[in-house]
C-alpha cells in the first residue's frame, strides 16, 4: 500500500496553517513599548552597549547600578540605570520601582 501526500490548496483551509497563523499574531512577551521618557535613540544605544559589555547578565548588572544610585540618592543616575534595566528586564525594573517607593516612603 502506498501513501500519498495531498497538500491543502489554500492555507486558509489547512487546520495546521490556521493554528500557526493565530499563534504568530500574539503580542511578544518582551514588548517594551512603555519605555521611560528618556530619548529612545540614546536609551537604545546605552542598552545595546551595556548588553554587549555584560552579556546575559546585563539586566542584573543594570539593576545593581540602579540600586546603588538609589541608595546614594542620585536620582539622575538612578533614572539612567532604571531605564536600561527596564529595557532589558521588566521584572527587575518593577522590583526597583517597588524599592524606590519603599525608600521614598521611609524618608
Amino acid at each position: 500500500m502506498s501513501i500519498h501526500f495531498a497538500a491543502a490548496r489554500r492555507t486558509t483551509w489547512s487546520p495546521v496553517a490556521r493554528a500557526l497563523a493565530r499563534r504568530a499574531r500574539g503580542r511578544a512577551a518582551n514588548d517594551n513599548s512603555d519605555l521611560p521618557s528618556i530619548d529612545s535613540d540614546v536609551l537604545l544605544r546605552r542598552t545595546l552597549e551595556h548588553l554587549g559589555a555584560h552579556g546575559l547578565g546585563a539586566g542584573r548588572h543594570a539593576y545593581s547600578k540602579a540600586e546603588l544610585a538609589l541608595i546614594n540618592r542620585d536620582r539622575e543616575e538612578f533614572a539612567k540605570w532604571h531605564a536600561i534595566c527596564r529595557a532589558l528586564d521588566r521584572t527587575l525594573a518593577e522590583q526597583l520601582e517597588a524599592r524606590q517607593r519603599r525608600l521614598d516612603h521611609c524618608a
